[in-house]
This record gives C-alpha cells, sequence and structure tokens, in this order.
C-alpha cells in the first residue's frame, strides 16, 4: 500500500490542477441551480468532482470514493481508503465571485484522514498535512494560535452571531468568514482565528482534510459533545456542530456552542408550540 505522504503528494497536485480549472471556469461563464432550496451548484461543481473522480481514481482503483456531486457508492465501506472530496467547499463564495471557496481532499483510512490537502484557488493558498508529518500552508509550517481565553479570541463567525440572544458567552472578535467550512477550519490551524464551530450539521467530506490539518497543527477538533470526529461512515455526516480551537479554548468553545445550539432549538420550540 502506498504511504500518506505518497497520497499527500497526489491529492495535493490534484487540489491544485482542478482548483485552477475552477478560476477558468469562474471567469469564462457557468450555470447555477439549486439541487434543494437554499443549496446551490454549478456545472464547475460537476467538472471539477469528474476532474477528480478521473484522475484520482485511476491512480488509486482500489481506493473508496465519497463527494459531494456523484451517488454515494457504498462500495466504499469495503475499502481500506476511501477519498472524501468537495471539489468546491464554498459554492455561494464561488457563485458571488468572493474568495472564499476551497477544493478539499483527504484520504481516510480507518475511520480517520491521514492525508488531506485544502487548495483556495483566489488566493493560491495550499494547505496540507499527513498524519504524523505536521501541517503546512505553502510548504511552510503551520501552528494554532498560543489563545488562552475565550473572551477577546477571533471566530470566523457574522458579527451578527455574536450579538444574538443565543450567544451567551464572553465578548469575541468577529473576523472575515468564508463560506467554506474547510478554510474557517484551516483559519485555526495556521493562527489567523482562534476558536470555531459551525451552526449546521457537518457532512464528512466538506470536514475531513480540515480536521488532520488542525490536528497536525496542534489544534482540537470535536462535536459540540466532545466526540471526535469519524470517517467513512454509513451514514456520511456528523450530527453536533462541529468545534475546531487551540487546546487550551476547545473545551470552552465547545461548551458555548453546545448551549448556543441547545437554546436555538429551544426557541424553535417555542415558536412552533406557540
Amino acid at each position: 500500500m502506498t504511504t500518506a505522504a505518497q497520497d499527500l503528494d497526489l491529492i495535493a497536485a490534484a487540489a491544485r490542477r482542478a482548483g485552477q480549472r475552477g478560476l477558468e471556469l469562474a471567469a469564462s461563464g457557468y450555470r447555477k441551480w439549486e439541487k434543494s432550496p437554499g443549496n446551490p451548484v454549478t456545472d464547475a461543481d460537476m467538472e471539477l468532482d469528474r476532474l477528480l473522480s478521473d484522475h484520482l481514481r485511476a491512480e488509486r482503483p482500489a481506493y473508496g470514493w465519497l463527494s459531494e456531486e456523484r451517488e454515494d457508492d457504498r462500495a466504499r465501506l469495503d475499502c481500506d481508503r476511501a477519498f472524501l472530496v468537495d471539489p468546491i467547499d464554498g459554492t455561494r463564495d464561488f457563485t458571488r465571485g468572493r474568495p472564499g471557496w476551497c477544493v478539499s481532499i483527504a484520504v481516510v483510512e480507518a475511520g480517520e484522514p491521514i492525508a488531506a490537502a485544502i487548495y483556495q484557488p483566489p488566493a493560491d493558498i495550499l494547505y496540507t498535512a499527513s498524519r504524523g508529518g505536521g501541517a503546512f500552508r505553502n510548504g511552510e509550517p503551520i501552528h494554532v494560535s498560543e489563545r488562552r481565553d475565550l473572551a477577546g479570541a477571533r471566530l470566523p463567525v457574522d458579527a451578527d452571531v455574536l450579538r444574538s440572544k443565543h450567544w451567551q458567552g464572553p465578548q469575541c472578535v468577529a473576523v472575515a468568514k468564508p463560506n467554506s467550512i474547510a478554510l474557517r477550519m484551516a483559519m485555526i490551524a495556521d493562527g489567523t482565528a482562534d476558536a470555531m464551530f459551525d451552526g449546521r450539521e457537518s457532512r464528512e467530506l466538506d470536514i475531513a482534510a480540515a480536521v488532520l490539518i488542525v490536528t497536525e497543527a496542534g489544534g482540537v477538533t470535536s462535536d459540540t459533545e466532545g466526540l471526535k470526529p469519524h470517517f467513512n461512515k454509513p451514514i456520511a455526516r456528523e450530527r453536533n456542530l462541529i468545534v475546531a480551537a487551540t487546546p487550551q479554548l476547545h473545551e470552552q468553545m465547545r461548551l458555548e456552542a453546545k448551549g448556543m445550539l441547545e437554546r436555538r432549538r429551544a426557541d424553535r420550540e417555542r415558536r412552533r408550540g406557540g
């Protein structure tokens, strides 16, 4: 079997190639529609998915496959390794001409990512990691920040979130929030943000690469119950909010995110009952 480092070389090159094609399509035009209400997709998503599938599966035919734009092939569950791919994570930013989108690719083995590449084409930034090999941004080592106190911490969220009645944590600083959750997690890894949580259920293919990059950069990722994400499950989703932070902030962030989620749910139930 190939090494994690060999898999990393493969997916990093593939992410760059797909990302450059994404930039070409963004400039030349594409068709957009909704897979479901509020869930946009473009023919750029579809083309990048085909490009990545054709290349990666030809190079690693024994690997399973899970990607955003094609039907789930449950044969992946019987494979020793699987590719988890989002050809365009952050499609909303892609369609709005904003830079907060990326190509995200992970190789998963025994439920854990062992190689990860996240490429942000508009900024030409490539995040990479392999299990036990550290995390890198454009080839330079990265590490999470030294922040220890949630008060004043930088969070990639909309400022309105921190002004919401559901947020009862300390005063934090809202920083730029890419539409891509993978990029928001990468901000924790390179120290440009201190902690983050996702406001909705996460799909494995959105977070698998980012989880490894955060981990190798010295950070911690879990769901709001404190459980570590596990990948290549039959139902490839995380039911609870995902939290990523420095080791010193993680538990504080987890508890605040969990409380916010519970208050939001209680509010919805009251409105339904009323």
